[in-house]
């Protein structure tokens, strides 16, 4: 029974989790409310407070579940070379769940929130080095002849290479415009 429960509760909040990030990609940080968020989500005002506090919760929530999924974005496959990793991770940033307008649109938020508000700035800016921490761990595994400061500075330009394909994204690139970003990024990792 209570493995119901934690299975339950954690549901629950996945769900406003992804009632927040729906509120926070289409109506920018005034959007957000308890109220707000429990009608996107379809469920009671009360739950949503059970869950968090006020606003700035439901926003740290939202940006942990980002910084995760970033941090996702760098694991290693144990099933590939560690060449195939790097690559693998290297293309996942244009999958196409990355880039939609509606995901776009909570990154260009979750952005500007990072410049809003000095909390959470320290977690974007936190979110940002275990990013790129995973990105250089990939890029020395594939290249053990650079050292850790060659692989920190290839992972800093990666990520830059990046955001801005993201951004280019938003505003209805080609895809092989895209494409070219991808390999530049690959191009940067193993040159």
């Amino acid at each position: 029974m209570a493995d119901t429960t934690t299975k339950e509760r954690a549901d629950r909040q996945e769900l406003i989790l992804d009632a927040v990030l729906r509120v926070l990609g289409e109506q920018g940080i005034s959007g957000v409310s308890i109220r707000s968020v429990a009608r996107e989500a379809g469920v009671s005002h009360g739950l949503v407070g059970y869950h968090y506090d006020d606003k700035v919760g439901l926003i740290t929530a939202a940006l942990r579940r980002i910084e995760e999924q970033d941090v996702g974005l760098v694991s290693a496959d144990p099933d590939l070379t560690p060449e195939q990793r790097l690559r693998a991770a290297l293309r996942r940033i244009a999958a196409k769940e990355f880039l939609t307008t509606d995901y776009l649109s909570l990154r260009l938020q979750l952005w500007s929130l990072a410049q809003a508000d000095e909390e959470f700035e320290r977690i974007n800016t936190e979110a940002q080095r275990r990013y790129r921490r995973g990105l250089a761990d990939l890029i020395r595994a594939a290249r053990p002849d650079l050292t850790r400061a060659e692989c920190n500075r290839k992972a800093a330009t990666i990520n830059v290479v990046q955001n801005g394909l993201w951004l280019t994204a938003l505003l209805g690139l080609d895809r092989a415009s895209i494409k070219r970003s991808v390999e530049l990024c690959e191009e940067l990792a193993f040159a």
